[in-house]
């Protein structure tokens, strides 16, 4: 099966929960992502998912997004364009400075591709701190809290234990021993 993704992170993640031996683009002689222009997490997810099948080997490909309710979604489906790599924590503390409502979730949408097209989703609920926190993870892990620890604070199993991706993996997993 093929993780449309180069993201090492993301596929660490995704070998850990699944527990099966996934390939990558570059594993597979693809190394750059396709342009991610749908309109919400599931068309983005269809995109990568599709732009690598070829009809002979499943794929699956996910997107997911930070939704912060004080900023109407965002940054939402744009979560990984939200500002220039390396400023969009800061971007999110600074626009929510001041703001007492920091309620906000991650989810995680999965489009798997074997001779149909299907969907899973997974989701959590926290709120963003006031600064960075931890030194695990990726993205937005630093600033995303969730029963008094970011992200970025747990250790890999904690996160892959009630993640967003987790959930949404688990779905796809039980599919997979179903079929």
């Amino acid at each position: 099966m093929i993780a449309a993704t180069n993201n090492p992170g993301k596929l660490r993640e995704i070998r850990e929960i699944l527990g099966v031996n996934i390939k990558s683009l570059s594993d597979v002689g693809v190394v750059s992502d396709p342009e991610e222009t749908g309109i919400n997490l599931k068309d983005n997810a269809f995109i990568k998912a599709n732009a690598v099948y070829n009809g002979s080997e499943p794929v699956f490909a996910d997107d997911s997004g930070l939704f912060i309710k004080a900023l109407g979604g965002e940054p939402g489906v744009n979560s990984a364009r939200y500002a220039e790599p390396g400023h969009r924590r800061e971007k999110v503390l600074r626009l929510l400075d001041g703001v007492e409502d920091r309620s906000a979730y991650f989810e995680t949408v999965i489009c798997y591709i074997d001779d149909n097209v299907h969907f899973f989703s997974g989701r959590i609920d926290g709120v963003i701190t006031r600064e960075n926190r931890g030194v695990n993870g990726f993205g937005y892990d630093s600033i995303f809290e969730y029963n008094g620890k970011t992200f970025a604070e747990m250790t890999d199993e904690e996160k892959n234990k009630i993640s967003h991706r987790k959930k949404a993996l688990e779905k796809l997993k039980e599919y997979l021993e179903g079929n």
